[in-house]
This record gives structure tokens, C-alpha cells and sequence, in this order.
């Protein structure tokens, strides 16, 4: 997965400065940044503060473990059921 150019913390930041009403495109200008990036970034963590972004990283993280520990069970599942079928 591809990491972005701004952290966090600079996201929350340039949301803030929008709540506050500055337009988004001088805001865009002076970080740097697309306005669909803007837009894009709004979407995923508006409303959020950085201990509910730190919490939602870990759910992913954790997630993502969970899948993998899955996906290793079904095909030791699979690998278990074949065995057993050419012994019978």
C-alpha cells in the first residue's frame, strides 16, 4: 500500500484551518496539496481527532492479521481434507 505525503497530524491541521474558515483552495496552495486530495482526506477523517485516526490504524492493522491468520487456516484446512481424501 502506498503511503501518503502528509502524516496524520498535517491532515488533521489543514482540516482544522478549513473548519475555520479558510477557503480550501488557499489552503491547498500553501500546503501543497490537489484539492481532490483535500476533498479525498475530508472524506476519510472528517469529524476525527488523532487518537480516533491512531485507533482506526490499529483496527486495520489488526485486521489485516486476522485475514492472513485465515487465509493460512483454510488452505491448512484444505491441505487436511485432500490428505484424507486419497487415503480413503
Amino acid at each position: 500500500m502506498k503511503n501518503g505525503r502528509f502524516s496524520d497530524a498535517q491532515i488533521m491541521a489543514v482540516l482544522r484551518q478549513a473548519e475555520g474558515g479558510v477557503p480550501v483552495s488557499d489552503l491547498c496552495r500553501e500546503h501543497g496539496m490537489s484539492s481532490a486530495s483535500f476533498y479525498k482526506s475530508r472524506a476519510k477523517f472528517g469529524g476525527m481527532d488523532a487518537s480516533l485516526i491512531a485507533e482506526m490504524k490499529d483496527m486495520a492493522e489488526q485486521n489485516r492479521r486476522l485475514k492472513k491468520m485465515y487465509a493460512e487456516m483454510s488452505m491448512q484446512n484444505e491441505l487436511l481434507k485432500e490428505a484424507l481424501g486419497k487415503k480413503s
